[in-house]
């Protein structure tokens, strides 16, 4: 087995071994590349079929292609898809676009206190129904108490100090210097009641390991990953007014691994087009303490 194979292997365990011993699990999908290849794990793990809810936090200022792609897949695929949004910051205008607050202060409220309450259930949820393809408000108040999401160690600084299951308490909030320790693949996966666990089967995956996958899976991405002929494409992907394109001729899978590969982007960080890191200090753990993915 070579090294892509076992990291399969490990993901693939680390999700049945969430979803045999934590209640009301769900699944975020930011419809990135690293969460997408999250979602296929999730399908190969359960023989095609994904048995917990599919949870995205819509801010209203993701770029159009992605929630087109979302929905085009969450019906291709049957996907029991769900969003939450903050409505009340968003009628409010309580945004960065709308000039009335800086970009980290946005980020809290339509992406950390959106998935704080849409994790607990008590703001609203929209679930697709695929008898008339489109989404309705979500009966299902219960909360998510553990959550599966695309984290890997090599993205950015905060996400190198989780753990494969990294307690959260009550209010989401994460305390890095309390967290279990993991050895030879021993995973603590009982905790006290109350606790919100978050789960991260990608964590020991790097960009190049991502895009491997997606080349040898033939796993189908969003188009803004490549350039359309404008010689620039996104290598992470966020809301419109605070994420952008980085200069690059690749337009396929293969040439995106070779451009990492050839060492082009060595020096540039992923996240570079993230405008809200550069605000928190190059990094997003002001943010993260609080519940951000």
């Amino acid at each position: 087995m070579n090294h892509l194979g076992k990291l399969e292997s490990k993901s693939i365990y680390i999700l049945r071994e969430a979803y045999r011993d934590i209640k009301n699990l769900c699944m975020l999908w930011s419809i990135g590349k690293d969460s997408t290849v999250l979602l296929w794990l999730a399908r190969k793990a359960f023989f095609g079929h994904v048995p917990f809810p599919l949870v995205h936090i819509d801010t209203h200022f993701k770029i159009p292609e992605m929630i087109q792609y979302r929905d085009n897949l969450a019906r291709q695929w049957r996907l029991n898809m769900i969003y939450g949004e903050n409505y009340e910051a968003l009628n409010r205008k309580q945004t960065f676009p709308d000039g009335n607050v800086d970009r980290l202060t946005c980020c809290k409220l339509l992406k950390t206190e959106a998935l704080k309450h849409t994790l607990a259930g008590d703001w609203p949820r929209y679930r697709m129904n695929h008898e008339v393809g489109a989404y309705e408000a979500d009966t299902n108040k219960e909360p998510y108490t553990g959550v599966i999401v695309g984290v890997r160690a090599d993205e950015e600084g905060s996400r190198s100090k989780e753990r494969y299951f990294s307690p959260r308490d009550k209010e989401n909030e994460w305390d890095v210097a309390d967290q279990p320790p993991e050895l030879w693949n021993q995973f603590k996966t009982d905790f006290a009641p109350g606790t919100h666990v978050r789960i991260h089967p990608l964590l020991d995956w790097t960009e190049l390991n991502i895009w491997e996958y997606i080349a040898r899976e033939k796993i189908p991405t969003v188009s803004l990953y490549y350039n359309q002929g404008t010689g620039k494409r996104y290598r992470s992907l966020g809301c419109w007014p605070c994420t952008g394109p980085i200069e690059s001729e690749a337009r396929t899978v293969d040439e995106i691994i070779e451009e990492l590969r050839s060492g082009k982007l060595k020096n540039i960080a992923e996240r570079s087009g993230r405008e809200q890191d550069k605000e928190d200090g190059g990094g997003l753990e002001t943010l993260r303490k609080d519940g951000y993915m």
